[in-house]
């Protein structure tokens, strides 16, 4: 099986290192490589431009890549989406000078609208009955209204910076990206395929949850359970003849710090906390 991974820019080094967290550890691929071999004999990764990579799975090159919706949906092709990944979050958005009387989407009947992702955009304003003339750029977007090259533009905004900077405002949401899982149609079912999307996800179910071990008496246990805002019940497990059980439960990063002084109060002792790299449900 082969992964189209994006070869630079900011999700490049996101995406190797959720793979390598998710025990697919890269092999030979130094810097400048087309290809990487990976610890399983059977995954090898395919490096490509973030905006190439659904052509690539599409024609057959790769049998799944990871890359942004925003990028799959300006592709044209339409690739099952196995799994969110949760970062490279960022919204696309349609945005006017400020000084414009441009406050909604009907207000660019007719008018122009630059853009480095024309399809998207087309189908935006067909699906809002709006007719607009289109302007492809491929880079500063933000200037155009600006330079009379368009009445206002549909481009990738993460904090709104840049567009304040260049006195846009937001008029509409277009499209709430992040990196997804894409595979082809006839591959979803692959049993490789399933394996690496299970995987993939297991790293993110651990993310910002932590492994509680502790001891406890046996007589306060039932305190103890219900003091543990676990992910399911805690696990109770006998020490032999010292009155004491053993108690584990994965717990939310962000309950750690009360949980714990609740529990002390409740005599547990010997409590580690520690981090969990992948969690299957």
């Amino acid at each position: 099986m082969q992964i189209a991974v994006p070869n630079k820019g900011r999700l490049h080094e996101p995406t190797v290192s959720l793979l390598e967290r998710a025990g697919l550890h890269v092999e030979n691929g130094a810097e400048r490589k087309l290809y990487a071999d990976t610890v399983d004999p059977d995954v090898s990764l395919l490096f490509a431009r973030a905006a190439d990579i659904p052509e690539y799975v599409a024609d057959g090159a790769a049998e799944v890549g990871i890359t942004g919706l925003d990028q799959a949906r300006e592709s044209g092709h339409d690739l099952p989406d196995l799994l969110d990944l949760e970062f490279g979050k960022c919204r696309l958005v349609l945005a006017a000078p400020e000084e414009s009387n441009i406050s909604s989407v009907a207000d660019l009947q007719g008018k122009s609208v630059a853009t480095e992702f024309p399809r998207i955009t087309r189908r935006y304003f067909a699906e809002k009955g709006v007719e607009v003339s289109i302007v492809e750029v491929t880079g500063a977007t933000e200037l155009t209204p600006h330079v009379e090259m368009a009445d206002a533009i549909v481009d990738i905004t993460s904090t709104g910076t840049t567009l304040r900077m260049n006195r846009l405002g937001i008029v509409d949401e277009v499209l709430e990206s992040s990196v997804r899982l894409f595979a082809r149609e006839d591959v979803t079912d692959d049993p490789k395929v399933e394996q690496l999307r299970t995987a993939l996800e297991s790293v993110l179910t651990a993310n910002g949850k932590r492994y509680l071990m502790l001891n406890a008496p046996e007589d306060r246990v039932e305190e103890i359970r219900e003091a543990l805002p676990g992910l399911g019940g805690p696990t109770v497990m006998d020490i032999a003849g010292e009155g004491m059980v053993a108690v584990h439960v994965v717990v939310d990063e962000r309950d750690v710090f009360e949980t714990i002084t609740e529990i002390k109060k409740l005599g547990a002792s010997g409590i580690l906390v520690t981090e969990i790299e992948r969690l299957v449900e």
